[in-house]
């Protein structure tokens, strides 16, 4: 029998692969982003809702699955993390910076849960997006750096390393 950590897994890279999505940063297939944030997650804890939530994290938002998909697949707790970390603004709200004010609004709604698992993905984006693309990491940086206190309730070792890794991206700037 196959656990909800494996199913979330083989779900997800289904969902991602279907669409040929990659990073527009790297070019790796986006399954590398989902399984490291995946890794993270389980590196600071043992929820299995938690660790599947983080697989599933960017399904709604990419693909063709839908919150419903979620729950009927995976149950009302691991649909729940997913609707927070899914951006929920859209162009028609306003500018770039109008736009991630919504969706920082929504995911402080999240519990710290949601807050654990934003944090690993950023941790994991941060990386690639500052090696990659200096403009773009400026504007960024700044919406991680805006973001941080809406997840100050999530874990605090993943905490401490998104703080240490802005801290360190402003410091050198």
């Amino acid at each position: 029998m196959t656990t909800l950590i494996e199913r979330a897994k083989e779900f997800a890279f289904a969902a991602h692969n279907a669409i040929d999505q990659h990073r527009k940063f790297t070019g790796e297939p986006y399954v590398v982003h989902i399984e490291r944030v995946a890794k993270l997650v389980a590196s600071v804890v043992h929820d299995e809702r938690m660790i599947a939530a983080a697989y599933l994290h960017d399904t709604v938002e990419d693909t063709t699955v839908t919150f419903d998909d979620i729950a009927e697949h995976f149950g009302a707790d691991v649909a729940y993390i997913v609707i927070y970390l899914t951006s929920v603004s859209r162009p028609k709200d306003g500018n770039r910076a109008t736009r991630k004010e919504v969706d920082r609004r929504h995911i402080a709604r999240g519990d710290a849960r949601v807050h654990t698992v934003k944090l690993a993905d950023l941790i994991d984006n941060v990386g690639a997006i500052a090696a990659a693309d200096a403009k773009f990491a400026a504007v960024y940086m700044e919406e991680k750096r805006l973001l941080l206190p809406v997840l100050a309730d999530g874990h605090p070792v993943l905490f401490e390393e998104a703080t240490r890794l802005i801290k360190q991206w402003f410091d050198g700037k």
